[in-house]
């Protein structure tokens, strides 16, 4: 999509990243009838019921059978259709991993499994409704595409690359509605290529998902306290944009914030590219880490976790002078 006006980029903030998948895959409906939607008791949340009202014959609601949807997907990818399946993103990776496995991972069918309340989103559902390994576990399977976008608009085009490539996909969508505007214009946007937001020469941040706007926000802190931050957005974790991550490297302390594990995610990945660099700088993990957070509502959550730009700055801060002693 082309010459998006701020009206529109706007107005897709406002339905936030749910909203926008599911008018996104309305949309690509009414010019491609391969395209399905589908989902696991889950059609309000991934707001599909607009796609179920206009594409009844191409609309289906699993109930709470998430593996058994994963088998119907799989096969409608068999036959030519491109089916967009969305439930949360704690049962699309705990629940189905072995169908994911099989199916998408090994047989390569081009299901669009997306996973919808990621993170810590579902705050008063508790530990059980939080997606915290998602990210670990499918980055994990070969043939997979992980895309993490970090706002609304930039959700619209990865559900419309996602429907042109012939490979499964995954899509984390977190967040609520009205997200915050990352990309107030309209940008080339391409699978696998990372996007730097801002410059900097002493901190690089590589985010991804909700976080890349704390990380902005955390490092227009910093820049007060005279430390130049560098943000790029890691959009999508596999195939991970390791020439971007490299080029992060120029600095004293490289950075990585997520809202997921310490484990396993975007900052597993990064560690792993550089794992043979021989001139790599520190690398400070930031996510959530301990134990399970009890239930609570979204923002504290993300307090508890700090994973506040406020809290982002400070860690990084820290570790930067302690570096720099």
């Amino acid at each position: 999509m082309k010459n998006n006006s701020f009206v529109t980029i706007r107005s897709l903030s406002l339905l936030g990243q749910r909203g926008t998948f599911g008018k996104t895959v309305c949309d690509l409906a009414e010019k491609n009838d391969l395209i399905w939607a589908m989902t696991a008791d889950q059609g309000a949340g991934a707001a599909v019921y607009r796609f179920k009202e206009k594409f009844p014959d191409r609309f289906l609601n699993f109930g709470i059978s998430e593996q058994n949807a994963i088998g119907v997907c799989s096969g409608l990818a068999n036959e030519g259709y491109i089916p967009f399946v969305a439930f949360q993103s704690v049962f699309t990776s705990m629940r189905c991993a072995d169908q994911v496995r099989v199916m998408m991972s090994y047989m390569k069918l081009p299901v669009k499994l997306v996973g919808i309340f990621s993170g810590l989103t579902q705050g008063d559902c508790g530990p059980t409704h939080y997606a915290l390994q998602d990210l670990a576990l499918f980055r994990s399977m070969e043939n997979i595409v992980v895309l993490s976008p970090s706002d609304a608009f930039q959700t619209e085009k990865c559900v419309q690359k996602a429907a042109e490539i012939k490979t499964p996909v995954y899509l984390r969508l977190g967040g609520a509605i009205n997200t915050p505007i990352i990309y107030k214009e309209d940008f080339d946007f391409e699978i696998g290529k990372a996007i730097t937001l801002r410059e900097g020469t002493d901190v690089a941040v590589i985010a991804t998902g909700t976080m890349v706007y704390n990380a902005l926000k955390a490092a227009e802190k910093l820049e007060g306290n005279g430390i130049s931050v560098k943000i790029v957005d890691m959009h999508t974790i596999k195939p991970l944009d390791i020439e971007a991550v490299k080029a992060a490297c120029s600095v004293k302390l490289l950075v990585t914030v997520e809202e997921h594990s310490v484990h396993g995610g975007l900052g597993g990945a990064v560690a792993e590219a550089l794992a043979l660099e021989a001139k790599r700088p520190p690398h400070l993990i930031i996510g959530v880490s301990g134990d399970y957070p009890h239930a609570a509502s979204y923002p504290y959550l993300l307090e508890q976790a700090g994973l506040t730009p406020e809290q982002i700055a400070l860690k990084i801060q820290k570790t930067y002078e302690e570096i720099c002693k």
